[in-house]
């Protein structure tokens, strides 16, 4: 649907990593960058951008590819879903046809979800500014809040009106379908025992304002609902409930707002409301989000360290509730971030605490109250426990139970020591009680260990040698060869095989000066080699068809047109290099070589040493066929005499000497 040269124009403008950027915190690695992977639970990074070749490769996960590959990937956007995301980004108007019926009802029912929870929020922001309604009472309560026109506009706030059934009525008759609806939890469908075939339709948020809720690149995923009046037997907040596209675990509120600020500042702010985020954020504070309510999860926190490892939770002012809150965090200490605590004076929250200050007087107060995570749990059931002996030892245990989920053992003892000189207790007590802790805690961990260790072992023990498929990795090589230098126009002095007048074959030398495609092209060819792996062979012919036709071969270019299981074989093959240390090619018979000696000779060799492999190959069949039969195989014999003498000039080329 969308114009090829606006795919053309996404291309050329887009810069991965600054797309990447928003999602993952990079730092520089040499020519790349690198972060923790957005697709597994590491804590090391392993997940490498190049922005020379807009290429992206997790090691963890083996996913690659370029731009659009990583918001398929990590938004699970359609093809055309990335493409206006980053029209979008980078302000390229989109050319596109419009849908007709029959393709809108052919979109799938993820999109469809996302396409009614879009409509929704217009449509609630519409009530909002432009009913009477929806100003006299949704209005006049964020006006309250003390939000500002801008501040309103930026989060997308809005008013469902108090009628049962208005919200429901206006998408029904936009034609979007009461099915979708129902799914995204938007409107409450019962069936009707006098009308079994017109089903009584009710609208979730009737009467609340709106807080829509965004994933990290900005789509509407649900909704929050708050209710106005002071009806004790409706909810104060109302939640879309899960759906396919809504999953409240995994999901923060303001992280679309938050995300590039999070990674400037290198920390995030933890609250708990919508209202917290959103007045924090109007004073200038950006690098804030809320769990909204819930019990914080593992999936939220790693949506927060993959932007930063700081977090500061602030809390209400308020102690009531404060130790059971305190809980929660061990979580975000198990996936080895640093944590620090900041409570408000009694009586003030969040948002109430940036809607009275400036924002300079906030900054302060934050950066002088706010306390690491350990040491202020330690102080606090100190001060509860005070002389109570029974109080004081559940005290120690629950502080070095905090203490046992830290990954890290050097911040483990610095912690001990601490909290011992906090609670006047021996640092041996504390280290014998966190052995304990850790024991117990192991005792599943260790049974699988044990059999991961076990077949470490049978693996280990095997006497047969690590298989590798050289035909594959020399294919491989090939193709990023033509992808890397294509091209490129080389000189190749080579030594060629041709025979003398005796018959015998000798090497003469020859100089060829031509681009890279067409010497590799044209050896292939001379000697009827066909890659054998599907995927290689179909992006060989591509590749050839397009350094053919094209003077200015571009991989960005080359491969926008290509599906996307075709993009992610690319993008591991040209980032194969950060790797490469890894393995000891040259012990499994593969001689891959520097970039460093020259494109033509990494070309020749490439190519020679699977010429020798090939060849190999061939005369091990042959022997095998000539073991199997005892008929006359003087022929057969011939040949292999042949290929050896062959095997011996070609790796005579190589500067290899064969055993």
């Amino acid at each position: 649907m969308i114009s090829k040269s606006t795919v053309d124009k996404v291309y050329e403008t887009a810069r991965l990593e600054e797309v990447i950027g928003d999602f993952v915190q990079l730092k520089k690695s040499g020519s790349n960058f690198k972060g923790l992977s957005p697709f597994t639970d590491e804590r090391t990074p392993s997940f490498m951008v190049s922005p020379v070749k807009q290429i992206w490769k997790d090691f963890s996960s083996g996913k690659g590819g370029n731009v659009v590959a990583f918001l398929m990937e990590h938004e699970h956007f359609t093809y055309p879903e990335a493409i206006k995301y980053l029209a979008k980004k980078y302000n390229i108007e989109i050319e596109e046809t419009e849908r007709t019926d029959e393709q809108r009802q052919e979109a799938n029912e993820r999109e469809s979800m996302y396409l009614v929870s879009e409509f929704a929020q217009g449509h609630f922001s519409k009530m909002l500014w432009e009913s009477e309604l929806g100003k006299a009472i949704g209005m006049t309560y964020f006006k309250e809040r003390g939000f500002t026109d801008e501040t309103i506009k930026k989060f997308d706030l809005g008013y469902c009106l108090d009628q049962w059934d208005g919200f429901t009525t206006a998408a029904l008759d936009k034609g979007y379908k009461l099915d979708y609806l129902q799914k995204t939890g938007l409107t409450i469908v019962k069936e009707d025992a006098n009308n079994p075939n017109s089903p009584k339709k009710f609208d979730r948020f009737k009467g609340r304002v709106m807080f829509p809720i965004h994933s990290m690149s900005g789509r509407i995923l649900g909704f929050g609902g708050r209710i106005l009046t002071n009806d004790k037997k409706a909810a104060k907040y109302v939640n879309s409930p899960e759906s396919d596209i809504y999953h409240k675990s995994k999901v923060l509120y303001g992280i679309y707002f938050a995300k590039q600020a999070i990674a400037k500042e290198d920390n995030c702010y933890l609250v708990e409301g919508y209202t917290d985020v959103i007045q924090l954020y109007q004073r200038g504070i950006h690098n804030v989000v809320a769990s909204s309510g819930t019990a914080l999860t593992s999936e939220q926190i790693r949506l927060i360290n993959r932007l930063s490892k700081n977090i500061t939770v602030l809390f209400d002012g308020d102690a009531a509730g404060l130790r059971a809150s305190l809980r929660g965090i061990d979580l975000i200490l198990e996936q080895g971030m640093n944590v620090r605590v900041c409570t408000f004076p009694e009586g003030e929250d969040p948002d109430s605490f940036a809607k009275n200050n400036e924002l300079e007087d906030i900054l302060e107060y934050l950066a002088s109250n706010a306390k690491d995570f350990i040491q202020f749990k330690a102080s606090l059931l100190v001060k509860e426990a005070a002389n109570d002996p029974i109080k004081r030892a559940d005290t120690v245990r629950d502080i070095v139970h905090s203490i046992s989920r830290i990954p890290d053992r050097i911040k483990k003892e610095i912690y001990i020591q601490e909290c011992a000189q906090i609670m006047n207790i021996s640092e041996a007590v504390l280290f014998n009680t966190l052995a304990q802790i850790s024991k117990k805690d192991s005792t599943d961990a260790s049974k699988r260990v044990r059999q991961e260790q076990k077949a470490f072992d049978v693996v280990k023990n095997d006497p047969l040698p690590e298989k590798v498929d050289v035909q594959y990795e020399l294919e491989r090589k090939i193709i990023e060869l033509l992808l890397l230098y294509g091209n490129k126009k080389e000189k190749f002095e080579d030594l060629v095989l041709k025979e003398n007048e005796e018959g015998d074959l000798i090497l003469e030398p020859e100089s060829l000066d031509v681009k890279v495609y067409e010497k590799i092209y044209l050896d292939l060819q001379e000697d009827e080699i066909e890659l054998t792996n599907p995927y290689f062979k179909s992006i060989y012919y591509k590749l050839i068809e397009e350094l053919t036709q094209t003077e200015d071969f571009e991989i960005n270019t080359f491969i926008a047109n290509l599906d996307q299981e075709m993009v992610m074989e690319i993008s591991s093959i040209l980032m194969e290099e950060e790797k490469y240390a890894l393995h000891k090619w040259e012990n499994k018979d593969i001689y891959p070589k520097s970039k460093n000696l020259g494109i033509s000779q990494l070309v020749s060799e490439t190519i020679l040493t699977l010429r020798c492999y090939l060849i190999k190959k061939r005369m091990e069949t042959l022997q095998h066929s000539t073991e199997e039969s005892s008929v006359d195989h003087s022929e057969t014999l011939e040949e292999i005499m042949n290929y050896l003498q062959l095997n011996k000039l070609l790796n005579k080329k190589l500067n290899r000497v064969l055993s």
